[in-house]
């Protein structure tokens, strides 16, 4: 006899969400399919419903039209509740263009200031540690200030008899608007290139809350502050003020300053001690990367770029892998993972817990693996398998 039980996920408010839907380059379209496809499973055993706008923006789109991304587009994005995004880069636009003009462009200006990566080794996952004590932590890294924030110039002083140097930078964000003038006198005949890095109290202070709540949220008994004082002083003993004001507010988590050389070593070796690690924007981009591999590689690590008063966007972290384009043989599972954050960060913690277990059912069954796993699954196929196990979990049949 077939019992079904009414899902606990019923008791979601139901609610419409709109997505806008940035599918991007390489195989971001058909990540981002399958993406979709668990959400749609999702809403179907939820209530909750989510209303999708697809947007062109991403290299063949430049190609075309020699545009990016204009602002009345973002403007668009920034109406919606969510934005679920594949991957950016093709190897017909030089580098940086999408990167800057589309990604870092949606962070910066939307003011998505947290950078969320979970590092967590599943079921049948193979990681290239022997540790067997687990890998369950989440990385916050502080998106929008640090040394990614375009402020830099390059001197060609080569042709010049001059040996001053002079430019304008700008960096442009929601929060405010910096102008720097550079008067340079260097005594060499030689190139050279300047890169300024900008952190503001309250710009570290706001992620330190973030991850802090998070440890809170998520039962984490640490939150780690890692960074660079020790050679670069004048950003990193801000950072390092600011964390320790904020956790004066949380005394029931524990915490540790480390710097960023010894903390890739520590997450080699014991990656079980760490709860929650934040860093800022440059640190955080390279620390996450060494997480992702820890925990089975890019096929599994989910990204979201948060607002947590605005909307947020959600992506894998890996990149577009043009060679694969149209191959239906990539990993879904990073943007299936992100799917799941997104419906957490919407206040539906209920319904992305329950992408989170049937993306671990899948994984420990160990049936459907896909080419980077060792299998011959493809890439529709693991998002078909996931999918079923929503409806499983959520229906509890018997």
């Amino acid at each position: 006899m077939i019992v079904i039980v009414l899902p606990v996920v019923l008791e979601a408010k139901v609610k419409n969400y709109s997505i806008a839907v940035l599918e991007g380059d390489g195989i971001g379209p058909e990540i981002i399919r399958e993406g979709l496809k668990v959400l749609k499973a999702v809403e179907e055993v939820s209530g909750v419903t989510f209303s999708t706008t697809y947007y062109p923006y991403g290299a063949e789109h430049y190609l075309a039209t020699g545009e990016v991304l204009p602002d009345s587009a973002l403007r668009e994005l920034e109406q919606n509740n969510a934005i679920f995004f594949g991957a950016a880069g093709d190897p017909r636009v030089p580098p940086g263009i999408l990167e800057i003009e589309l990604i870092l462009k949606i962070r910066f200006l939307l003011d998505q200031y947290i950078n969320l990566r979970p590092i967590h080794l599943f079921p049948n996952v193979v990681s290239p540690l022997r540790n067997d004590k687990g890998i369950d932590f989440y990385i916050i890294r502080e998106n929008t200030e640090d040394f990614y924030n375009g402020m830099g110039h390059r001197f060609d002083v080569r042709n010049d008899n001059s040996l001053r140097q002079q430019c304008a930078l700008e960096m442009k964000r929601k929060r405010y608007r910096a102008q720097v003038s550079i008067d340079s006198q260097l005594d060499i005949k030689e190139d050279y290139a300047i890169t300024l890095g900008l952190m503001t109290k309250g710009g570290a202070e706001r992620v330190f809350r973030y991850s802090f709540d998070l440890a809170r949220r998520k039962g984490k008994a640490k939150v780690t502050s890692v960074d660079k004082a020790n050679v670069i002083p004048h950003l990193y003993t801000l950072w390092r003020e600011a964390f320790s004001e904020v956790s004066k507010e949380y005394p029931d988590i524990s915490t540790e300053f480390t710097f960023v050389d010894a903390v890739t070593m520590w997450f080699v070796k014991n990656p079980e001690n760490f709860g929650v690690v934040v860093a800022p924007n440059l640190f955080g981009d390279i620390i996450s990367d060494l997480g992702a591999g820890i925990s089975g590689g890019l096929g599994f690590a989910a990204g979201a770029n948060i607002n947590p008063g605005g909307v947020s966007m959600f992506e894998p972290i890996h990149g577009s892998a043009p060679k694969y384009k149209g191959l239906n043989i990539a990993n879904p599972i990073a943007t299936i993972l992100s799917g799941g954050i997104m419906l957490e960060e919407l206040g539906q913690e209920r319904l992305g817990r329950l992408v989170r277990e049937a993306v671990t059912a899948v994984l420990r069954d160990n049936v459907v693996r896909t080419k980077d796993m060792g299998g011959r699954a493809t890439t529709s196929e693991m998002g078909d398998a996931i999918a079923a196990k929503v409806y499983e979990i959520s229906r509890g049949i018997e």
